[in-house]
C-alpha cells in the first residue's frame, strides 16, 4: 500500500511539473520570448540564492540532528585511531571549507552575473594565473592530506611493539575464527586442504607441533586494555574486509595473502558501556567488503578487558588439537579414570549387600 502511495505521488508531481512546463510555454508565447525569457531568468538569479541559503540551512541541520547518532562523539576506541580521527576533522575541515565557499561563490554568481541590458559580457579563452592558482593550491593541500594518511598507514601496517599481543583473525561464509598461539608463544602452520568444518576449520597441521597448543575461538575476540595486539588476516574462501570501526582501522582480508595491522586499545568494554550509558554496548568486527548473500550477517564481537580478565578467560580454553583428538585431552582422560575407578567400587558395593 505505502509503494503504491509512493508511486502514485511521484506521477502527480511528475504530471504537475509537465504542466507547469507547457503552460510556461504558452506565457511566453502570449507574452513574447524575448521578455519572457529575460523574466524567467531573474526569477532562476533568485531562486538560486533562495536555494544557496535553505541548502546551507540543511547542511547544519542534518548535523545537528545526525551528529550524535555516528561514532565521533565516542572518540577512537583505540590509542592509535586518534590519529584517524584527527586526519578526519583535518579532512573535513578543508573539504568543508572548500565546499562552503564554492557554494556561496556558485549560487550568487548566478544571481548577480544574470543577464542584464546595462552589461557586457567579457569572454577571454585562457589564463595562466587562473590555471596556476587551481592546480597548485588544490596539489599542495591534497599532497599535505596524503602524506599525513601515508604516515599513518606506515604506522598500523609497520612493525607492532615487541610487547604486543598476537591475534589471527580468518574470514569465512559468514563469520570470523580467531586462533591465539598457545604457551609456546608461536602459531603451528596450517594447510587449506585440510579444512573440515567440524574439528579443523583452520586447516592445521596437527603434524606440526606448535599447534597442539594454539586457542581457536569463533565470533568473538579478547583483547586488553593498553596493550597494543597484531592482527594477522586471512581469508578462508573469498575476499572479506576486517572492519574495526570503534577503533578506526580498516584491513582487507584475502585468501593466500596475509595482511597485517595493529593497535592499543584504550578501554574495557564494561568502561564503553559506562561512558556511552548504552549497556548493551560492544565493540563490532564487521566485514567491510561485500562478500556473498548473507554479507549483512557477518559480524563479530570484540570483548577487551584489562590483563587479569584475559589470563583467567585464555587458561580456561582448551586447545585446539583436543577437538580434533579428544581421546588425547587430559581432561576427557581424567574422566575415564574416574569411570574405572568407579566401576570396581560400585561391584563391591554390590556384593557387600547381598551378603
Amino acid at each position: 500500500m505505502t509503494a503504491l502511495l509512493i508511486t502514485a505521488v511521484s506521477l502527480l508531481i511528475f504530471v504537475v511539473i509537465f504542466q507547469i512546463s507547457k503552460a510556461s510555454e504558452y506565457v511566453a508565447i502570449l507574452k513574447g520570448e524575448e521578455h519572457s525569457r529575460k523574466q524567467n531568468n531573474k526569477i532562476n538569479g533568485f531562486l538560486m540564492v533562495v536555494f544557496l541559503v535553505l541548502g546551507l540551512i540543511g547542511v547544519w541541520y542534518c548535523n545537528e540532528v545526525l551528529y550524535d547518532k555516528t561514532l565521533l562523539p565516542q572518540g577512537s576506541a583505540s590509542v592509535e585511531g586518534e590519529r584517524v580521527d584527527s586526519m578526519l576533522w583535518l579532512t573535513l575541515a578543508v573539504t568543508g571549507f572548500v565546499f562552503i565557499g564554492t557554494q556561496i561563490v556558485l549560487f550568487w554568481f548566478a544571481y548577480k552575473y544574470q543577464e542584464s541590458d546595462n552589461r557586457k559580457v567579457v569572454f577571454f579563452a585562457h589564463s595562466n594565473k587562473l590555471e596556476a592558482i587551481w592546480t597548485v593550491i588544490p596539489a599542495i593541500v591534497l599532497t599535505v592530506l596524503v602524506v599525513i594518511g601515508l604516515r599513518n598507514w606506515f604506522l598500523f601496517t609497520g612493525e607492532a611493539p615487541k610487547e604486543a599481543m598476537v591475534v589471527e583473525v580468518t574470514g569465512k561464509q559468514f563469520g570470523w575464527i580467531f586462533r591465539y598461539p598457545g604457551k609456546d608463544g608461536a602459531f603451528g602452520k596450517k594447510y587449506y586442504k585440510n579444512i573440515d568444518n567440524a574439528s579443523n576449520s583452520l586447516g592445521l597441521i596437527w603434524d606440526d607441533q606448535l599447534t597442539h597448543d594454539d586457542l581457536v575461538m569463533e565470533q568473538t575476540m579478547y583483547l586488553v586494555k593498553g596493550r597494543p595486539v597484531k592482527l594477522i588476516i586471512g581469508s578462508r574462501d573469498v575476499i572479506h574486509d576486517v572492519g574495526l570501526s570503534h577503533f578506526r582501522m580498516k584491513m582487507d582480508a584475502v585468501p593466500g595473502i596475509p595482511t597485517t595491522m595493529w593497535f592499543t586499545p584504550k578501554y574495557t568494554t564494561k568502561e564503553m558501556k559506562e561512558k556511552t550509558g548504552n549497556p548493551d554496548f560492544q565493540f563490532e568486527i564487521s566485514c567491510d567488503q561485500m562478500c556473498g548473500n548473507s554479507h549483512y550477517s557477518m559480524k563479530g564481537i570484540i570483548e577487551v578487558v584489562d590483563q587479569a580478565e584475559y589470563d583467567a578467560k585464555m587458561a580456561g580454553q582448551s586447545p585446539y588439537f583436543y577437538t580434533a583428538f579428544p581421546d588425547k585431552d587430559p581432561a576427557n582422560a581424567k574422566k575415564d579414570t574416574v569411570k574405572l575407578v568407579a566401576k570396581p567400587v560400585e561391584l563391591a558395593s554390590k556384593v557387600t549387600a547381598k551378603l
